[in-house]
């Protein structure tokens, strides 16, 4: 997607205006297929696995991931075993693909390896979704599905959907594509059974509001040197969602960033990093994944951790054993 194009989103431009008859259009098209997927005029696919959906109506990175990982812990604690299944945005494999050991981010995306080598659990990719959560229900355990986005995929069913909000960004101008941010229309998140805020700003009627707290740096390379400490200068990449929000963090806990946005799910080289400044890297663990295999002894990424409140998570639970019951 274009910088500028996702700058006139949220910032503003007259020009957009001239777009917006192809978000009518956009618009209708959406509208018309939502309409096929509710009167089962398009097939959808039911599970005996609860399926709980994590996505957005924005394109781009809202916190999406961070949040399917404190899911996943949930969940676990509760006694559950999840299972992941996504789209495997960049990545090329023969479908459905269950993630290992050695998988790369060019088989599975980016995405999906963070989840995987962070958790463990079983992850599978597929851009048709319901074929990933059937290889699920035939090859594991598992016995809760984690959709990370495909709140747009009508064609698998759902029982819990979580819609996730940039709190710095919100919405943009409220548009559809490509006039605007938005994928479906705002009314869209009167459907959903919960809406979480990432961060602080937007505010939205009964949302919860979540909270990413950084954690210790780690070393990309085995050969790491002294981690930076506040007061440093760095250069900091990000090719995420909101690369802002990441240099704003940095800034926070006192580093002197010299900032590198990249687009979301950027394919990195070696040359991306041919920087006058010889100073230490940091960047975040959906990027480190790309960059582990070139990586210099001065490279860091800093994983973050999503809090919840509580009254999200004893909604979800809530809901998710009523879903239970109603399978069974």
């Amino acid at each position: 997607m274009s910088q500028p194009l996702v700058t006139a989103w949220y910032r503003g431009h007259p020009l957009l205006w001239l777009l917006w008859p192809f978000s009518v259009v956009y618009a209708l098209v959406t509208e018309l297929r939502r309409f096929l997927y509710r009167h089962k005029w398009l097939a959808s696919q039911r599970f005996r696995l609860p399926v709980i959906v994590v996505g957005n109506i924005t394109v781009g990175g809202t916190g999406k991931t961070p949040l399917t990982l404190a899911l996943i812990s949930f969940l676990r604690e509760q006694g559950y075993r999840p299972a992941v299944v996504s789209r495997g945005y960049g990545g090329h494999a023969e479908y459905p693909y269950q993630l290992n050991e050695q998988s790369t981010p060019a088989e599975s995306g980016d995405e999906p390896l963070a989840i995987f080598r962070r958790t463990g659990v079983p992850v599978v990719v597929d851009p048709v979704r319901t074929r990933a959560v059937s290889w699920l229900q035939q090859h594991t355990d598992c016995n809760v599905v984690l959709c990370d986005d495909g709140l747009q995929h009508y064609a698998l069913e759902r029982d819990i959907e979580i819609a996730v909000i940039d709190g710095g960004r919100g919405l943009g101008n409220r548009l559809l594509l490509p006039a605007g941010p938005l994928r479906e229309p705002v009314s869209r998140l009167a459907s959903v059974d919960l809406v979480v805020v990432n961060g602080e700003g937007m505010q939205w009627p009964g949302a919860s509001v979540m909270q990413l707290q950084p954690q210790p740096w780690r070393p990309l390379h085995s050969g790491a040197s002294a981690t930076p400490v506040p007061g440093a200068r760095v250069h900091a990449v990000a090719g995420i969602g909101n690369p802002q929000r990441f240099f704003a963090q940095l800034q926070a806990q006192g580093f002197d960033v010299v900032p590198h946005a990249f687009a979301d799910h950027h394919a990195y080289s070696a040359r991306d990093f041919a920087f006058a400044e010889a100073l230490s890297v940091v960047m975040t663990e959906k990027d480190a994944v790309k960059c582990a295999g070139f990586a210099a002894e001065n490279w860091w990424y800093v994983p973050v951790q999503a809090v919840l409140p509580p009254v999200f998570l004893d909604g979800l639970l809530q809901r998710l054993r009523q879903v239970e019951k109603d399978h069974a």
